[in-house]
């Protein structure tokens, strides 16, 4: 499972020309998924996301978890987190879950994430073409695989 972890002031998903969910201050999360993966790595990967210390405390350090600044958390469903571009120019996508592994595993996720959070989480709808805007406050970017757990 891989997650790329985005601090935004603001983020939204839109479909079509309807927005589906957008947040203020917290983290924007693309998530995507092998085809094989275990509940333990989404528990894990929800736990460091809750207490990953990237917010600014009073003195401007990176102290604070979404947590403690009672910030929001969007997910959004990206299986071109596992792009293979090892060969020619067109990526190749075929370590990615397929759409009804994916779509179980995103919802999976999906209530680890809600069972460890005090607000609820917003979300983008899985396997539709969306628009997602934010503005990344920083900018801090982190990127996670939890296939590489020591890092």
């Amino acid at each position: 499972m891989r997650v790329v972890i985005q601090r935004v002031t603001n983020a939204s998903v839109q479909v079509d020309t309807n927005i589906v969910s957008s947040i203020n201050n917290g983290l924007l999360l693309l998530v995507g998924f092998e085809e094989v993966e275990t509940i333990q790595d989404m528990q894990w990967l929800a736990n460091k996301i809750i207490n990953l210390r990237i917010f600014n405390d009073k003195d401007g350090l990176m102290n604070l978890s979404v947590s403690d600044i009672n910030g929001d958390i969007l997910v959004v469903s990206q299986f071109t987190l596992y792009a293979w571009t090892k060969k020619g120019n067109r990526p190749s996508f075929s370590r990615a879950a397929s759409f009804d592994k994916g779509e179980e595993y995103y919802n999976i996720f999906l209530e680890i994430l809600q069972s460890n959070f005090h607000k609820t989480i917003s979300k983008g709808i899985f396997g539709a073409n969306m628009q997602v805007t934010l503005t990344n406050d920083g900018p801090v970017t982190i990127f996670m695989d939890t296939k590489n757990k020591d890092f």
